[in-house]
């Protein structure tokens, strides 16, 4: 039973992330603390396109904050 337990675990490290490239690279911005306005200047979208991203992601990994997805990514080591 550990064994089974311990490949399970690993098989989760190996997974792709469920967001992409962009909102990793959205969420490693965002890490840095710049305020929405300036993400989205250096993105070159518009403040509610980050909101909505940001949405987006959130609903992916099933979290309710963007605070919480940059930690699901920092966690993961993907920013």
């Amino acid at each position: 039973m550990g064994r089974r337990s311990r490949r399970a675990s690993s098989d989760l490290r190996i997974a792709p992330p469920p967001i992409s490239r962009e909102d990793i690279r959205l969420l490693g911005i965002l890490a840095t603390g710049l305020p929405i306005p300036m993400v989205a200047r250096h993105l070159s979208v518009s403040d509610r396109t980050v909101r909505r991203r940001i949405r987006s992601i959130c609903d992916e990994l099933e979290v309710t904050t963007a605070i919480e997805a940059v930690v699901w990514a920092a966690r993961r080591r993907l920013i």
